[in-house]
């Protein structure tokens, strides 16, 4: 695994806008190199100031959308198109206003969805269409950039300390049915899915985040802070802004 590097910005709007460019220069040089590029993505505040910049600065580019696959990194087990879901905010802020086809577009199952009320299924079916996008014995496809935000308590994802999903070493995909932070039940990629991204961007803004991200930079026990297991196989990221700086 790759040792974390820190990139500072002042604000988080510089900070969006930083992220934005570095994923679109990063995309195209994947798309250079191969017929696809896998991005995961995630919400938040920073994350999806990120992904309306991105809009932009991907129309100034000349970003491929169509050779682009999107994932997401979590999600709460929410009716499709309930506001606080991570892929309702996604496509109000970016993906409703690209031009990717639609099979590109792989946000995980709603609990009004095929499984129903079911969040085990729902997550058995993401690891499913995860598998069907991999390549030989992966489980996962070969994401090139896998971005985290991480919670005040250094959660990541929906992997919570102290939780038994944050010790998931096998499964690609977990149901959380306990989460601290509501809603309870949500849909996570695992650790070690998680860790296998070329690269791993942790994003953090406010002064909220200077603790978790001091955890996630020192390393140490994933259990008590998952966001010290946040690495990637090539490449790690912390995104910062000043605030969330604070005690590095």
């Amino acid at each position: 695994m790759s040792e974390p590097e820190v990139v500072r910005h002042p604000d988080g709007g510089a900070l969006a806008d930083a992220i934005a460019d570095a994923l679109v220069e990063r995309t195209n040089a994947a798309l250079a190199e191969r017929d696809v590029a896998h991005l995961v993505l995630t919400g938040g505040g920073i994350g999806i100031a990120a992904l309306r910049s991105l809009r932009r600065a991907a129309e100034r580019a000349g970003l491929d959308w169509s050779r682009v696959h999107l994932w997401w990194g979590d999600e709460r087990f929410l009716p499709a198109k309930d506001a606080e879901r991570n892929e309702t905010q996604a496509c109000e802020a970016l993906i409703d206003h690209i031009d990717i086809p639609a099979d590109h577009v792989h946000p995980m199952p709603a609990s009004d969805g095929i499984d129903g009320d079911h969040v085990e299924h729902a997550a058995t079916r993401y690891k499913r269409e995860l598998t069907r996008a991999a390549h030989g014995e992966a489980s996962v496809p070969d994401f090139d950039v896998c971005m985290l935000g991480v919670g005040p308590d250094a959660h990541v994802a929906s992997l919570f300390p102290g939780l038994p999903q944050v010790r998931e070493d096998e499964a690609a995909v977990a149901a959380v049915r306990e989460s601290p932070k509501p809603p309870a039940r949500r849909v996570t990629l695992t650790m070690p899915a998680l860790r296998s991204a070329r690269e791993v961007w942790v994003l953090a803004s406010g002064e909220g985040k200077a603790e978790p991200v001091r955890l996630g930079l020192a390393g140490g026990s994933t259990d008590e802070a998952p966001v010290a297991g946040a690495r990637g196989r090539e490449r790690t990221l912390f995104w910062v802004d000043e605030a969330a700086a604070a005690r590095i």
